[in-house]
């Protein structure tokens, strides 16, 4: 688990965890608990919502080839920008 915090959109993730062999960075608020539902984006990343529709986690998939490749994008559910620095900082 990192010590850093991400923002992706309105929501800061301080549960920063990366596999680095899967190259999966598994960011959630708090604890990682439970999703009432989960929203496969179109890039392929996975979004989970508690039960008012707060988003409490993402998944997001070949992380640092996406990174090294470029911008990172989520749709959450509109397109926003992943915030480059915060995400190499959390796959060091």
């Amino acid at each position: 688990m990192s010590d850093h915090t991400v923002t992706i959109g309105d929501t800061t993730f301080d549960r920063v965890d990366y596999d680095r062999d899967a190259d999966v960075l598994y960011l959630s608020v708090g604890d990682p608990q439970p999703s009432a539902q989960t929203y496969g984006t179109p890039e392929g990343h996975a979004v989970r919502y508690d039960g008012d529709g707060h988003i409490i986690g993402i998944t997001l998939v070949n992380a640092k080839l996406l990174l090294d490749r470029g911008d990172i994008h989520v749709t959450v559910p509109q397109v926003v920008d992943v915030q480059r620095e915060q995400i190499k900082l959390a796959l060091a």
